[in-house]
């Protein structure tokens, strides 16, 4: 017999109200778009109270900070190597970055590296010339795709949780729902609103050095900005508890723009 049980999905006021509020939307009626945003804003910030709450709630914040690092740890390679198509990328990165374990944040942050990178490639139509040529001549990819990567990983990965938190309610309480697809729009519209509070490691090489001064040998990496394929990974690193804090809403930037730690 198998040791698996069915998960029973996040308990709470805050998740109840959000899937109440799903199983009385409809696609035909007033005001669609905005109610379907205000129940994805819902279940976000239900996410972010419970993770406030219990930091190990659904192991989403290890889960995360591991992800990330291993994430970090692959843009080097990517940036020397590249990839001959976006199903070798994400074979490769799913693989690397994924891990095998069998959570509902594994699955997550599986998905969302493959969504990630599906949305990197509609954001830089270049990376198909690097993909169709790069890897076959030793090139790789730029790093100002290898950061939006980087950036969008977190956001997409959360989208993808909530996604599955979502589907469960479709599932269970308002199959009817199932044809219209609520958690694929809910998926995109979180990620949408999350992904500026990601650090983007190019955009904060400027500052490396502070954020290596903890770190004893990445001094002289991160200080190098001459030479991004060593410096920039390691600032990736510096900055996964940062990036996984904005996106889970223990740094309460967050949609209100102010910043701050959360106790």
């Amino acid at each position: 017999m198998g040791t698996s049980t069915r998960w029973k999905g996040p308990n709470g006021d805050r998740w109840s109200s959000a899937g109440r509020r799903l199983a009385r939307w409809r696609e035909d009626s007033r005001n669609a778009d905005q109610r379907l945003e205000e129940i994805a804003a819902d279940h976000l910030s239900a996410l972010h109270e419970t993770l406030r709450a219990d930091r190990s709630a659904f192991g989403l914040y290890d889960t995360a900070c591991a992800a990330g690092d291993r994430l970090a740890a692959a843009l080097g390679p990517l940036a020397a190597e590249g990839a001959e198509s976006e199903d070798a990328l994400v074979a490769r990165l799913v693989s690397e970055v994924g891990g095998a374990g069998g959570t509902l944040a594994d699955a997550a942050v599986r998905r969302g590296i493959a969504a990630a990178v599906r949305d990197v490639r509609s954001r830089h139509p270049e990376l198909d010339d690097a993909m169709s040529g790069g890897a076959a001549d030793g090139g790789g990819f730029a790093w100002d795709i290898l950061c939006d990567l980087y950036q969008v990983f977190f956001a997409d990965m959360v989208g993808e949780f909530l996604r599955s938190v979502v589907a469960e309610h479709v599932k269970l309480a308002v199959p009817v729902l199932i044809a219209t697809d609520p958690e694929s729009r809910i998926a995109e519209w979180i990620a949408e609103k999350v992904v500026d509070l990601v650090p983007n490691p190019c955009e904060e090489s400027a500052e490396a050095t502070d954020l290596a001064q903890d770190v004893d040998t990445a001094q002289s990496e991160v200080g190098d900005v001459l030479d991004p394929s060593a410096g920039l990974p390691k600032i990736a690193e510096l900055l996964v508890p940062r990036a996984v804090g904005k996106v889970l809403g223990l740094i309460s930037e967050e949609i209100t723009g102010e910043e701050g730690a959360v106790a």
